[in-house]
Formats: C-alpha cells, structure tokens, sequence
C-alpha cells in the first residue's frame, strides 16, 4: 500500500520509536583503541594534528589502558616509538622493545583487556618504509621473514592477536607459521591513502623518501582489494580489515559480501583530524557527527572499527 495508508514517518516520532527499530547500533563492544607508547618515563606528549591521542611513556600507557577498560572498550592497538631506529627496524623484534614492555605493563595494569598490536617496520626503520630496503625499493621477502619475528615477540611479551599492516606478499602465511594459534587481524586491503597524514605524526613514520604506493594499495582498485583479502584468508588471516574507512565504504561492503569471516575496519586519523578541526571552527557538533560516521561504517559492514574515538564513543554511549 502507498500513501495516505503507508506513512513511514510514524515510526520516527520519538526518540524510543527510533531505537526501536534502529537498524543500525553501535556500542564499546565495537571498537578497537589505537595507543602509541614512547620511551621515558610520566610522558603524554599531544600531537597536534589529533586532539586527544598523545605518545605515551609505558607507565602512561598501561594508566590509559586501565581508564579504557573501566569506561567499557575492550580491546587496544598497540604501536611503538623506539628510542633508535635503524635499516632493519630490528627494534621492532627487541625481546625488551617498547611494544613488548607496554604489553607487560598493560596486561599487569589492565588484565581485562584485549591487546592487539600493529606489525610493520615502518616507525622502526630510519627511512620510515615498512620493510628492509634494497636498490630503493622494500625488499618483500626478507621484509616477511622480519615481520613473522616481530609478531612472534609480540606473542611472547602478551599480546592475544596480531595485525600485520605492511601490505607485503605473503606476510600473514609467514606469521600463521610461527604463530599457529594467535588470531591474525590483516591489514588486508590498505590503501596508499592521503588520510594517514596525522597519524605519521604521532607515529613518527613519515618516508625519508618517496612513499608507499609500491606496496600499498591504489585508491582506485576495489576487484584487486577482494583478491588481497582471498589470499590472506587463503594463508591464515582470521579477520580482514579495510583501511580508511569513510573513503573506501564501497570496498568494505564488497569485502563483507564477499566473504564469511569477521570484517573490521580503521578509521584512520585523517577521518577524525577532519571532524575535530570542523567542530572546532564551529561547523559541525562533533559528537553527532561522528556518530554518524562510524555508524555509515557499521553499516557499510564492518563489524569491528578501530578508531581515534573509542574512549569518547564509550563515554558518548
């Protein structure tokens, strides 16, 4: 029937009707935290370009750890700033590296939280790529034998999953055989996206050179995504994640089609650097509109999103 007898807007009269029949929810069971952990000691050092996300020193951030879990997010990613870097990024499989000493410090400060790490070379090297370099260019294959090791530390200093973020060939085969029981959460279609820009910042892993476009995905390719993803389940990935999110609804909602296995998604820092500058200038109210993003997010398909909102979302909720 149409109209008269069919109005949809009865539905929409208060706000109980429309959660009612909200198709769409989110909750802090949803969302993963980004953290960056810093040498030194009592450190939070802001970074400009992200209101509200600073490096932290270990003891700053297994205390933000401890204030997630109480405010209900459940799970952390974890990434490191070394004291050195060098061409290797052998800081990034350091028994006592930054990344393995925040896991211990979280686990004893926060044991009710789930701690995922970010595996990739690239804030460890000291020519910001993600992989060992050879006549210019990422080496991929002796890069995936690095990153296996880097993963396998981070299972041994505490961490319940890993995510490997390097976009080399065969990384998550590498990794699924040194950690045949570790959930791997795959950067499976990242993109070489001009949104990462903020988070290169607090992340201190801008290239000395060039960029990431060898090895990261094209922004225009979503048939190539769905290949990256076959193959990384075909090695062992246990969750697929696209990254950015808000560009790239379209491929999340292909990825999700397409394949039957948990789908996440990273909002990465220039989505939420694009909010926080707008409700600063006054344009937009900050918490509806990214509300509003991360549900278009949620249900374009992703059923986990890492994002730079997790605490306020859990506050907001």
């Amino acid at each position: 029937m149409s109209f008269p007898a069919t109005r949809l807007r009865r539905l929409r009269r208060t706000d109980a009707l429309r959660a009612l029949v909200r198709e769409t929810s989110l909750s802090p069971d949803d969302v993963v935290m980004p953290l960056f952990a810093c040498p030194g000691e009592g450190v939070v050092r802001p970074v400009a370009g992200l209101p509200g996300i600073a490096q932290r020193s270990i003891d700053e951030i297994a205390r933000e750890g401890a204030e997630l879990q109480r405010l209900g997010v459940r799970a952390v990613l974890l990434f490191g700033i070394p004291e050195e870097k060098d061409e290797q990024g052998s800081g990034a499989w350091d028994a006592d590296g930054i990344v393995q000493r925040a896991l211990r410090a979280l686990r004893a400060e926060a044991p009710g939280l789930t701690l995922l790490t970010d595996v990739c070379l690239c804030e460890y090297t000291s020519h910001g790529h993600c992989g060992v370099l050879r006549d210019g260019e990422v080496a991929n294959d002796e890069t995936v034998e690095l990153l296996a090791r880097t993963a396998l530390s981070h299972v041994d200093a505490g961490a319940d999953a890993v995510a490997p973020s390097d976009m080399m060939d065969g990384r998550v085969s590498a990794i699924r055989d040194v950690l045949p029981d570790t959930p791997i959460v795959s950067y499976a279609a990242k993109y070489a996206s001009a949104f990462y820009g903020p988070f290169r910042e607090v992340a201190e892993s801008t290239p000395a050179f060039g960029d990431r476009r060898g090895y990261q995905m094209d922004p225009a390719n979503v048939r190539e995504a769905l290949r990256e993803c076959a193959l990384d389940l075909e090695e062992g990935a246990d969750v697929l994640m696209v990254k950015p999110a808000l560009p790239y609804l379209d491929v999340l909602r292909a990825v999700r089609e397409r394949f039957d296995c948990p789908v996440w998604a990273y909002s990465v820092s220039g989505e939420y650097a694009m909010v926080k500058a707008g409700a600063a200038a006054g344009h937009l109210d900050e918490r509806r509109a990214a509300l509003e993003a991360l549900t278009a997010v949620k249900r374009a398909g992703a059923g986990t999103i890492v994002t730079y909102w997790a605490k306020e979302l859990a506050a907001w909720l």
